[in-house]
């Protein structure tokens, strides 16, 4: 009897188990966001890209095996403006037609504690790759995932705005990117034991 009530409850323990592994992979485009904030001769100013795509997994509890490689269409930018929409796409800034994406790929991911995790990894823009490293807080419920977080890059730095806009005191050199995604879990199926 013992011997059953410890298969028993065994059993249980490796059901609970199963139940409540999940990966969050599924990206929700459309209840996502990606913002940018910057400033404009010393006006505060803000944006959006309306086209982005993401390939996550996330398994609260092995952070460390998290990854995720985003894609962004740089013609897809909303700043308010049809005409500076144009320009900013054009050659002078991010040369949407000879680099059509933007590109972030994650390198580590590290726990902080309180639900805050710190990522690296490499993000290209105009052909340009580097290291960038951001807080993120990661709330979960079961269902989904919501990822919140926001990082500066030197606009500069990527040759983004050359010519007459390299100029930083018509725009500043620091750009903020603002995210805020969400992330349907997935069920993990467990590895067969063999």
């Amino acid at each position: 009897m013992n011997i059953m009530i410890k298969i028993f409850i065994s059993a249980l323990l490796l059901f609970a188990s199963t139940v409540q592994a999940v990966e969050y992979q599924q990206f929700q485009v459309n209840q996502s966001a990606l913002n940018f904030a910057y400033k404009q001769m010393g006006v505060n100013m803000q944006g959006k890209f309306k086209q982005f795509s993401a390939q996550m997994a996330f398994d609260p509890a092995k952070p460390v095996n998290a990854r995720a490689h985003f894609e962004v269409n740089l013609a897809s930018i909303a700043t308010g403006s049809t005409d500076a929409d144009e320009e900013v796409a054009g050659k002078l800034w991010f040369d949407a037609k000879t680099y059509p994406l933007a590109s972030f790929t994650s390198t580590s991911v590290k726990a902080l504690g309180a639900n805050r995790y710190q990522v690296s990894g490499k993000l290209t823009i105009k052909g340009k790759t580097l290291d960038i490293s951001t807080p993120v807080t990661i709330q979960t419920d079961g269902k989904r995932a919501i990822f919140d977080g926001s990082f500066n890059i030197k606009r500069l730095s990527y040759g983004i705005g050359t010519g007459e806009w390299a100029d930083l005191s018509t725009v500043a050199d620091d750009i903020q990117i603002v995210f805020h995604l969400i992330v349907f879990a997935a069920p993990v199926i467990p590895s067969p034991t063999h």
